[in-house]
């Protein structure tokens, strides 16, 4: 993958950067920005690394998190803005342009804004992550254990752990040299998967136990409620949308986590050809083909509905897209 030579002159060019990454981070926003501050540091560049939200708990295994702060510096002016695994400043939970000093996107979604001085963005790559590899190589860096275990973990997240239909040999290659960098794949599997506290599995089966099924699309919700009863937070729902992907008759997944009265965050998981980045973009959101999201307002049952409606108005009941 060639990394354009404009981008690789605006990081060998400027000091300093402000790295942003999209709310509820994940392991390919959170390692591909850590990865990436860790080598512009060693140029001897300054970075700021800022996300609205915390790290959550369950991500706190990768080498450097300590780094995110949830504050933006003084003097943004004074930085070059990069923004990661997204291409909007209000999925980076920023409404407005702060006068930064230039700007740079990364990101490998399909849905775009135009955001961005310099934009890269590659919708067929697997992860945001693999990006930042390719940029940190051609900057002429060497990929250490930090930094390779901070790639690897967002390429893993984003593949399913090279379970989904994005794993190709390209992906296979540079984890492979990630693991040669020092990479254990068991550890990384471990920590993602099985480090699960007991309120956590709760709240999994209380979100299971609340599961309706339309015509191959499950729907599964957690209410605000759900998460006081658990003693559990918002990030604590990671990947319970797909869960339910795993019925075999199953083409849609629908999660629903209610973010305030009558709000609630989205998340859509789909197999095969069902591009659910069509759907998400249908209420103002984004993502990838078979992962995608978005904000919406209304009570629950409306909520679903609209949802279902508008899933059957791209696709057939056999999920083949409309001619």
């Amino acid at each position: 993958m060639r990394v354009p030579k404009v981008l690789v002159d605006f990081f060998k060019r400027e000091d300093k950067f402000l790295i942003l990454t999209h709310v509820n981070p994940e392991p390919d926003a959170l390692g591909s920005a850590i990865a990436l501050s860790i080598a512009l540091e060693r140029l001897n560049k300054k970075t700021w690394l800022f996300n609205r939200d915390e790290v959550p708990e369950i991500y706190k295994f990768l080498p450097g998190y300590e780094k995110i702060r949830n504050s933006l510096p003084s003097y943004v002016e004074d930085f070059n803005l990069v923004l990661l695994d997204c291409n909007n400043l209000k999925r980076a939970g920023i409404e407005h342009k702060l006068g930064f000093k230039s700007s740079a996107v990364i990101d490998h979604h399909e849905t775009e804004d135009g955001f961005g001085d310099i934009r890269w963005i590659v919708p067929d790559a697997a992860a945001t992550g693999l990006l930042i590899f390719y940029l940190i190589k051609e900057l002429g860096l060497n990929i250490d254990n930090d930094i390779a275990l901070n790639l690897y973990s967002a390429i893993a997240i984003d593949t399913g752990t090279f379970r989904y239909n994005n794993t190709n040999p390209e992906v296979m290659r540079v984890s492979a040299e990630l693991i040669e960098s020092g990479v254990e794949p068991s550890y990384v599997a471990n920590c993602l998967y099985n480090m699960w506290s007991r309120n956590r599995f709760s709240l999994l089966i209380m979100s299971l136990n609340t599961l309706e099924l339309r015509d191959g699309i499950a729907f599964t919700h957690v209410t605000i409620e759900m998460l006081r009863k658990t003693n559990t937070k918002p990030p604590d729902t990671e990947n319970f949308a797909n869960f339910p992907r795993m019925m075999g008759d199953v083409k849609v997944s629908v999660f629903l986590r209610q973010d305030g009265e009558d709000r609630w965050k989205v998340s859509l998981r789909s197999k095969d050809e069902v591009n659910v980045a069509y759907i998400a973009s249908e209420f103002n959101g984004g993502g990838h083909k078979n992962a995608a999201g978005f904000f919406i307002n209304g009570d629950l049952d409306t909520v679903k509905n609209l949802i279902y409606e508008k899933i059957l108005s791209k696709f057939t009941i056999g999920f083949n897209t409309k001619a």
